[in-house]
């Protein structure tokens, strides 16, 4: 895939550090030209060093985000950010409730709905959204995240079928537990919690459904991100493809 992406234009969010950097850097290494969005700006304008690529610095959280946006042909958008909080429902906050919605859904409807036309235009277009295993399983104390990944399946599948006679597919990604900074927050946080040691709370708490018993790194991710952006993605719409070791098959 040296060369599938060349000429094309690529926008990842949250792409300043985990997933969305890895991201970044497998499709620059596939020649496109990639727009880099993070909320940081430093961690923004490392990845598009790195890249050869357009550091973009925007709050997705933000009203009227999107208008900021490059206002240029976007061919790939792979949305990527979002965050996470714990606790019980009836003591989950409404403000960050309404925070995560805004990022994992809103957010990824608003880049979408203004890179789109331009990819009818073309007769071409890759919209990856990074969902989760918790968009097609639940786990307790994360009603936010699981009710927003939910709904990014559910808009993915939407934008496949509107897209699909005009070029454009539209796919879910859905990882496990992913060896990025906020997971290994989690890990130690458990693990002083419970009182066991980190690996413990990899394999028997976090990985418990799961059939592989490790992380999934980051690259891992970014691997299957870069085939549904290029060529061989071109049949490959309104799905959502589980990357978690299993978890799914129980």
């Amino acid at each position: 895939m040296a060369d599938e992406l060349t000429g094309r234009t690529a926008l990842v969010t949250g792409a300043g550090s985990g997933i969305g950097r890895a991201c970044a850097l497998r499709l620059a290494g596939a020649g496109a030209r990639v727009l880099v969005v993070d909320k940081n700006a430093e961690s923004a304008g490392k990845v598009a060093a790195e890249t050869g690529g357009v550091a973009v610095a925007a709050d997705l959280a933000e009203p009227g985000f999107a208008e900021r946006l490059p206002d240029e042909r976007v061919d790939i958008v792979v949305n990527n950010a979002g965050f996470q909080h714990v606790a019980p429902v009836e003591e989950f906050p409404p403000e960050v409730f309404a925070a995560i919605l805004k990022v994992m859904v809103e957010a990824p409807f608003l880049i979408t709905r203004r890179y789109l036309p331009g990819m009818y235009a073309q007769g071409w277009g890759r919209i990856v959204h990074i969902s989760s295993v918790h968009g097609l399983r639940a786990s307790p104390y994360k009603s936010a995240y699981v009710a927003a990944k939910h709904a990014l399946e559910g808009l993915s599948k939407v934008i496949a079928l509107e897209g699909a006679a005009k070029g454009v597919t539209s796919v879910c990604v859905a990882p496990g537990y992913v060896r990025t900074e906020l997971v290994e927050r989690q890990i130690a946080d458990q693990a002083r919690a419970h009182g066991i040691p980190p690996e413990s709370v990899v394999e028997e708490i976090m990985l418990q459904p799961a059939a592989i018993k490790r992380l999934i790194e980051p690259e891992e991710v970014a691997e299957l991100v870069a085939y549904l952006s290029g060529p061989h993605g071109a049949f490959i719409t309104g799905v959502s493809l589980p990357v978690d070791g299993g978890w799914t098959a129980r």
